[in-house]
C-alpha cells in the first residue's frame, strides 16, 4: 500500500522506502510498542494483500482472520468522510498498536496523510498540544478529563462508559463521540454523542443493521469480506439505522424465566459501589439460575454492598441479587479487561 505524501509520524516525513527501512529497525526494538509498530508497518508495506488480525470475541470465540488491506483502506476513507478529516490534520495514537483500534489509527494516518503523534498508551495522557482527531478508552478519558478539550473530535470506545464519566463529559465536552465496532468491522460502524441520557447508536452511512432470531445485532459492512457479521450483542432496534445495546447474549441470565442483562444493572450501581464488581449467575433448583453480585472486595463489605443493591435495584425484585460474593481478585486479560468467564469459574471452584 502507498504512503500518502502528507503523512507525518511524530513530526517526520517518510517516503515509502524510508518508512519500510525504519519499520524493520523498529520491529527488532526492545520496546514492545515500537516493536509492534514496526511489525505492523512491515506487514502493511509488504506486497501481501491481506493482514492477519485477531478478533476479541464480539462475534464468538476469538480467532485469527485474514483481512484485505483494501478493507482497511476503505474503512479509513469512510472515517475521513464521516468526521471531516483532511490531509495534514493532526491525530494522536495513544492506544496499544497490537489492538485493532491502534492499528486503524495508524492506517488512517497513512492513507489520509494525517500528522500522527504516537505516545505510550498510558492511562493519563501527557499531552501539551491540540489535535484534530484521537481515540481513547473510557479509562483514559476519565484520567485525562482535563485535556479532552485539546481534541477537536475524540472517539471513546472499547468498553462501556461509566455513568459518572458520561455525566461529566456531557456537561463539558460536547465533541466526545462514543463508538461501536470490532475487529471484524475494522472498528467503528455506529456512533452516538456522549450524553447524560443515553441515546441509541446510529449506524454510519452505508452500514446495514438487522437482528437475528436471538435479537443479536447483525451488521452488513460492504467493504469487508465477512459480512453479514452476526454479533453476540443483544439489541433493541430503534428504526432502520439505530439500535440500543441491551447486553451480551452469552452473559444473559435466565432467572425463573426472566431474562436479566447484567450490564444494565451494573450501569445503575457503578456510581455507588467503590469496588470492581459484576453480576453473574449460579445454578438454582427453583429458578434455574439465580442472580449473584460478584465483588472484588473484603467479605466485611458484603452487607453494605447488598444494601446498596437493594436500595437502587429494588424497584424490580428480579434485579436484586440473591447473594453477594466477595473475591480477593478478579481474573483479567493481558490488556487489563475483566475476564468474566474465568472469574466466574473461580467462584465454582
Amino acid at each position: 500500500m502507498l504512503v500518502h505524501a502528507s503523512f507525518r509520524l511524530n513530526g517526520k516525513a517518510y517516503e515509502r522506502n524510508a518508512l519500510d527501512l525504519a519499520a524493520q529497525q523498529w520491529a527488532v526494538s526492545s520496546d514492545e510498542e515500537q516493536q509492534g509498530l514496526g511489525h505492523f508497518l512491515v506487514d502493511w508495506l509488504s506486497d501481501e494483500e491481506h493482514i492477519a488480525l485477531h478478533t476479541s470475541g464480539s462475534t464468538g470465540k476469538p480467532k485469527e482472520i485474514q483481512m484485505p488491506k483494501t478493507a482497511m483502506y476503505a474503512s479509513a476513507v469512510r472515517t475521513a468522510a464521516f468526521f471531516n478529516l483532511s490531509e495534514g490534520d493532526s491525530a494522536l495514537l495513544c492506544l496499544p498498536i497490537r489492538y485493532i483500534a491502534g492499528k486503524m489509527m495508524l492506517v488512517r494516518a497513512l492513507v489520509l496523510g494525517l500528522h500522527l503523534d504516537i505516545i505510550p498508551p498510558k492511562t493519563k495522557l501527557p499531552i501539551e498540544k491540540d489535535y484534530t482527531f484521537a481515540a481513547l478508552i473510557p479509562l483514559q478519558a476519565n484520567a485525562s478529563f482535563d485535556v479532552l478539550g485539546r481534541f477537536k473530535t475524540v472517539l471513546i470506545g472499547g468498553a462501556p462508559i461509566p455513568t459518572d464519566l458520561r455525566k461529566r463529559i456531557s456537561k463539558k465536552h460536547k465533541h466526545c463521540i462514543e463508538t461501536y465496532g470490532m475487529t471484524e468491522t475494522l472498528t467503528h460502524v455506529a456512533t452516538r454523542v456522549v450524553r447524560d441520557a443515553v441515546i441509541p447508536f446510529r449506524a454510519m452511512p452505508g452500514i446495514g443493521i438487522a437482528t437475528d432470531e436471538n435479537d443479536c445485532l447483525v451488521l452488513e459492512v460492504p467493504y469487508v469480506p465477512l459480512w453479514p457479521i452476526v454479533t453476540q450483542d443483544v439489541v433493541r432496534r430503534e428504526g432502520d439505522d439505530a439500535f440500543s445495546l441491551l447486553g451480551r447474549r452469552d452473559w444473559v441470565i435466565n432467572s425463573g424465566g426472566m431474562k436479566i442483562f447484567p450490564e444494565a444493572l451494573e450501569e445503575v450501581l457503578t456510581p455507588f459501589i467503590k469496588f470492581p464488581f459484576f453480576f453473574t449467575a449460579l445454578t438454582d433448583a427453583d429458578l434455574g439460575e439465580k442472580l449473584v453480585l460478584l465483588v472484588e472486595a473484603p467479605t466485611t463489605e458484603k452487607a453494605a454492598i447488598m444494601a446498596i443493591a437493594q436500595q437502587h435495584l429494588g424497584a424490580n425484585k428480579h434485579h436484586v441479587p440473591k447473594q453477594v460474593s466477595c473475591l480477593d481478585a478478579f481474573v483479567r486479560t493481558h490488556s487489563g479487561k475483566l475476564d468474566r468467564k474465568a472469574t466466574n469459574k473461580s467462584l465454582h471452584m
